[in-house]
């Protein structure tokens, strides 16, 4: 029966907010979406990819239950299901930070995903989410954030990363990570101009004052 419901679902001009909309009302419809997105068709992963990432906007309450399948998502070989699912899980943190506890495997090896700098993106976008929400998820995932903005420092994607880092520093991280985050970004703050500069300068500020002037 899903997989006759999918099939449907996803017929050829598909709304993925009609879809969406469905599976909030519907578990039936739900599950069809979430047993496409685990599905061998790679078509309907992506379409099943959007739906979730729609629900996750309008009704991120439905996807409680499917923190399992979203952190399975992860694993599938094409980025757009990758980083519409990383997408997913970023707007799930406000509802329910606890639900991306079991996909941090999956967002990791996306922080490293070498094909996609849109997946790598969407990954460190979640982990800074998710690391603003408590001091000690906030060391959690700092090292993984250290890593990925000297890596990717100079990337296409940079300027964005910069953004989920103030979203970090300006959020519940702890003052340790602040503070590493500004001493990580003070160059930039000090010697790059633009909104590379700006966003660094605005890290910089978010440190614990004494300590983040003592040079």
């Amino acid at each position: 029966m899903a997989a006759e419901d999918s099939a449907t679902l996803f017929a050829p001009g598909f709304d993925k907010d009609e879809v969406a909309a469905k599976a909030a009302a519907d578990p039936a419809t739900l599950a069809a979406v979430m047993e496409a997105l685990a599905g061998a068709d790679r078509r309907q992963r992506q379409h099943a990819a959007r739906v979730v990432h729609a629900l996750a906007v309008h009704d991120p309450d439905s996807l409680r239950p499917c923190a399992d399948g979203l952190a399975d998502a992860l694993e599938r070989p094409e980025s757009q299901t990758r980083w519409e699912i990383l997408g997913a899980l970023e707007k799930l943190v406000a509802t329910d930070a606890r639900i991306i506890d079991k996909s941090l495997p999956g967002i990791t090896t996306s922080l490293h995903d070498v094909d996609s700098g849109v997946v790598r993106l969407a990954a460190f976008r979640v982990l800074c989410a998710y690391g603003a929400t408590t001091a000690r998820r906030s060391e959690r995932v700092w090292p993984l954030l250290d890593e990925a903005i000297r890596v990717y420092h100079g990337d296409a994607e940079f300027t964005a990363m910069l953004s989920g880092v103030t979203r970090l520093v300006c959020g519940a991280a702890s003052d340790e990570v602040k503070l590493a985050a500004a001493e990580r970004l003070e160059f930039d703050s000090e010697h790059t101009k633009g909104l590379v500069g700006r966003r660094a300068k605005r890290i910089v500020e978010c440190a614990p004052k004494k300590r983040a002037r003592k040079s």
